[in-house]
C-alpha cells in the first residue's frame, strides 16, 4: 500500500507510541564496567585521557564496585597494573602476591552477587608489553603463541581459584582457548565460562586505555595478532575457531566502527555477543560534548542502542555507571 494510506509517520506521533513499537532496547542489564586495578594502597588515580575513569588500588575499589552493582550493573572487566613486570608476564598466575588475584579475593567479599571478569593476557604484566612471550624469528621479535598459551592457561587458573566467575582472553593467541579451557576442566573449573576476544582488531581507538593500563608495546606493535580493520571474513574464521575450543561468549572489540562484525557474528553463529566500547569511542564522545559539540547523554545511548541493534546481547562500556543513571 501506498501513500495516503500507508502513513508510517503515525507509530512516531507521540512518546507513548513510539516506546510501544520499539524494537531495539537498551537496559542496565546489558551492561559490563571495566575497572582498572593499580597496586599500591588508598589509590584513586585520574585517567587524563578518559575523563571520569580512574585506576583503582584494591582497598579503594569495593567501594565504587558497590556503586556499580547497587545501580544494577551486574558485571565488571578487571584490568591489572602490578608492582613488577618481566618478561613472562608472572605476576598473573601469582596466587597469593597478583593484582588480579587479590582484587578478587576483595570484591567477592565486599560484593559477592557481582560478577567478577578478568582479562586473561600477558601486555600490563610484561615488560615490553606485548600479549605473549618472545621470540626471535629472522632478527625480529615476534609472539610465540605456544608458549604464550602454557602462560595464559597458569593465569587463567589462579583467576579462577581466586574466584574469577567468567575468565576473557583478550590477546589474540592462537589456541588460546583451547588451553585455557582444557586447564580449567583438568582443575575442577568446568562450570566457568570464557568470554573470548575472538574479533579484534588492531585498532587506533585503543589509544587512552594504553594509558590506563599502562602496558602499551615497547617495540613495534600488534598487528601480527590481532586483525586487520580491513578485513571482515577473517574475523568470522576466528570466532569459529574459538567457539569450537570452548568459548561460551564472543567478544568484538572496537564495538561502533565495527557494528557489521557484530551483526556478521550474531547471525551465523547465534551466540551470545558482546560489544566493547572501547577507550577512544569513549573518549571521543567526552571531548566533543566537551565542546558543546553534541548531547553527551543522547549520543552514548543512540551508540549503544545502535550495537544493540547490530546483534550485541552484552555492552563493555567505561559508560555503564552514566548509563545506569540515565535509564532510571
Amino acid at each position: 500500500m501506498n501513500f495516503p494510506t500507508t502513513r508510517l509517520s503515525r507509530l512516531r506521533a507521540n512518546p507513548a507510541l513510539r516506546r510501544l513499537v520499539r524494537q531495539t532496547t537498551l537496559d542496565v542489564s546489558n551492561l559490563i564496567m571495566p575497572l582498572f586495578i593499580h597496586h599500591g594502597n588508598n589509590i584513586k588515580n585520574p585517567i587524563p585521557s578518559m575523563p571520569n575513569q580512574f585506576q583503582w588500588s584494591v582497598d579503594r575499589v569495593t567501594e565504587f564496585a558497590r556503586q556499580i552493582y547497587d545501580l544494577g550493573i551486574p558485571a565488571v572487566l578487571l584490568f591489572g597494573i602490578p608492582a613488577r613486570k618481566d618478561p613472562i608476564g608472572s605476576d598473573t598466575w601469582d596466587d597469593q602476591q597478583g593484582i588480579i588475584q587479590n582484587a578478587l579475593r576483595a570484591l567477592k567479599s565486599a560484593v559477592p552477587d557481582l560478577l567478577c571478569i578478568t582479562d586473561v593476557c600477558l601486555c600490563e604484566y610484561t615488560d615490553h608489553g606485548h600479549c605473549g612471550l618472545l621470540t626471535e624469528r629472522q632478527g625480529s621479535q615476534i609472539i610465540d603463541h605456544d608458549a604464550t598459551c602454557e602462560k595464559l592457561a597458569l593465569q587463567a587458573i589462579s583467576h579462577a581459584r581466586a574466584g574469577a566467575d567468567i575468565l576473557a582472553p583478550s590477546g589474540m593467541i592462537d589456541g588460546a582457548v583451547a588451553s585455557i579451557r582444557a586447564a580449567l576442566d583438568e582443575n575442577e573449573f568446568k562450570h566457568i565460562p570464557i568470554m573470548s576476544y575472538a574479533a579484534k582488531y588492531a585498532s587506533a581507538f585503543y589509544g587512552p586505555f594504553r594509558e590506563a593500563a599502562q602496558g602499551a608495546p615497547q617495540f613495534g606493535d600488534r598487528k601480527t595478532y590481532q586483525i586487520d580493520p580491513a578485513n571482515s571474513d577473517q574475523a568470522l574464521q576466528e570466532v569459529k575457531l574459538d567457539i569450537d575450543e570452548g568459548a561460551d561468549i564472543i567478544i568484538v572489540k572496537p564495538a561502533l566502527s565495527y557494528a557489521d562484525i557484530v551483526h556478521r557474528v550474531k547471525t551465523t553463529f547465534n551466540v551470545p555477543v558482546a560489544a566493547y566500547n572501547v577507550s577512544g569511542e569513549y573518549a571521543m564522545i567526552k571531548a566533543a560534548a566537551e565542546k558543546g559539540s553534541l548531547d553527551e547523554k543522547a549520543a552514548t545511548i543512540e551508540s549503544l542502542i545502535s550495537l544493540r541493534r547490530a546483534g550485541a546481547d552484552i555492552l563493555i562500556t567505561y559508560s555503564a555507571p552514566d548509563i545506569a543513571q540515565w535509564l532510571k
